[in-house]
């Protein structure tokens, strides 16, 4: 591995925990599983066992057993060479750099409506641009100091969640659940329900990003398993009661994914003393939940870039690191500048803020979840062809345990994609669709113009 700076180890188990749940657990994840009514419920409770409760013991297992700066990068790379650690990385920044756009979209419109704003559509663009570029100094300073705004984010997310469960009960108590949940209801649909499954997969990935980190650990031997197992109880509880709390203030056909949280919180506390100011101080947690949560991933895809950039896998900008700090600036500028680019090119295609989220959504995701299926592949080749080390970790049930939650992790992975690119009611998404591909050619390009340029410096002869 390649290490060019030293990394202060700042991260603590309390920090990996608090880092994985700020990643993870994510509101607008609530609103785009609700849309499905109560079978979401049954959702997430099959995919928790089939799927969240799997990935997360890889996870565990890989980043204890190779506690390397990069994450996944680094699995990839020692399992199946550096090309195709390169093709995953890329995936997994570029991904990063255009989920950004649809999570400061969701930012403005969550702003214009906590506050009445009612700020243009183009002014919610200038919005999320200016949040883009807050996020990318986040990146540049300090770890030992931007840890805090994911540190902070989990408490923000705790709160916001309390308050959208306590308000639902509130609701009920006095009204009748807008959806009503039923052995019926509950029972999963593969109609028209089908197509909000990936959000909900979606949902349960990032185990794996803190590990991105590892050079800045004090023990991850000892924290990363403790601190994934911990974080994936914490993350599914609140996901199952959040959704929960969605589903019994608003009916699952009125449900906007953009600003349907607020509108849970007004319904909710309607009538009360203080309902305004509530309102707008978890309003306030669920703006800083989603800055925080883009800190953290920017954070973990940066480093990983940064990293396969240092190994000569990736153009050398992505390896620019800050002497003072270690700090993945290079990678950072990148995702400034992608993530600004994305917002006005889709800004100019796109009807609204909850038809643009849904769009950069859909596309980001399907790049997000293709290294995921490299990552089980690995952690499977790794077992094989280096049983002998020491994992302080293991996923239980001996190799047949190994190959079925690896098996399970990546079917419904494939499934997850399948579906983001041809919906049961639509069919095939061509933006989403297009937007693949030509991602995946320019990072093919951009994999090839670093290794040539690799090759050429190889070439050149050393001075006398």
């Amino acid at each position: 591995m390649t290490d060019h700076i030293e990394h202060p180890k700042t991260l603590r188990q309390r920090d990996l925990l608090l880092f994985t749940v700020t990643a993870i657990l994510l509101p607008d994840i609530l609103t785009s599983s609700a849309s499905a009514g109560a079978s979401s419920i049954a959702w997430w409770i099959i995919l928790g066992l089939v799927f969240f409760l799997p990935m997360g013991l890889i996870s565990a297992e890989l980043g204890c057993s190779y506690p390397e700066q990069g994450g996944i990068y680094t699995w990839v790379r020692n399992a199946f060479g550096s090309r195709w650690a390169s093709r995953i990385t890329f995936c997994y920044w570029v991904n990063m750099a255009l989920w950004l756009p649809a999570m400061f979209i969701l930012f403005a419109g969550v702003f214009n409506r906590l506050f009445a704003a009612e700020a243009s559509f183009t002014l919610q663009i200038a919005l999320a641009i200016g949040i883009t570029w807050l996020t990318v100094a986040v990146n540049i300073v300090a770890l030992r100091f931007g840890k805090w705004i994911p540190n902070l984010g989990a408490v923000a997310k705790f709160l916001l969640f309390f308050g959208v469960v306590a308000g639902a009960w509130r609701y009920v108590s006095m009204n009748e659940m807008a959806n009503p949940i039923t052995l019926e209801s509950m029972t999963p649909s593969w109609g028209q329900g089908l197509q909000f499954i990936p959000a909900i997969v979606y949902g349960m990935l990032g185990f794996e990003l803190v590990s991105a980190g590892s050079a800045e650990m004090r023990n991850p031997e000892r924290d990363v398993p403790r601190a994934i197992l911990w974080s994936g109880v914490i993350i599914l509880v609140l996901s199952v009661l959040g959704t929960l709390a969605v589903l019994a203030a608003i009916p699952a056909a009125d449900i906007n994914l953009v600003e349907a949280l607020i509108d849970t919180l007004r319904l909710s506390f309607a009538g009360m003393t203080g309902a305004h100011t509530l309102v707008l101080f978890l309003g306030f947690c669920f703006l800083f939940s989603i800055f925080s949560s883009c800190a953290a991933w920017s954070m973990g895809a940066n480093r990983a870039a940064a990293e396969a950039a240092l190994e000569g896998e990736l153009p050398a900008w992505f390896g620019v690191e800050l002497p003072s700090n270690g700090s993945p600036v290079g990678a950072a500028l990148l995702t400034g500048l992608v993530s600004t680019l994305a917002l006005m090119g889709y800004g100019f295609m796109a009807g609204d803020n909850e038809d643009l989220f849904w769009s950069l959504f859909a596309f980001s995701s399907v790049l997000f979840m293709l290294p995921y299926v490299g990552m089980v592949l690995a952690f499977l080749r790794m077992r094989a062809v280096d049983s002998e080390r020491n994992r302080p970790f293991r996923v239980p049930g001996g190799p047949a345990g190994a190959f079925i939650c690896a098996a399970l992790c990546a079917l419904i992975l494939l499934i997850a994609i399948a579906l983001f690119m041809v919906t049961p009611e639509d069919g095939p998404q061509w933006k989403v669709i297009i937007g693949v591909v030509l991602a995946l050619s320019l990072g093919e390009l951009m994999i090839y113009t670093a290794e040539h340029s690799r090759a050429d410096q190889s070439n050149q002869p050393e001075m006398p």
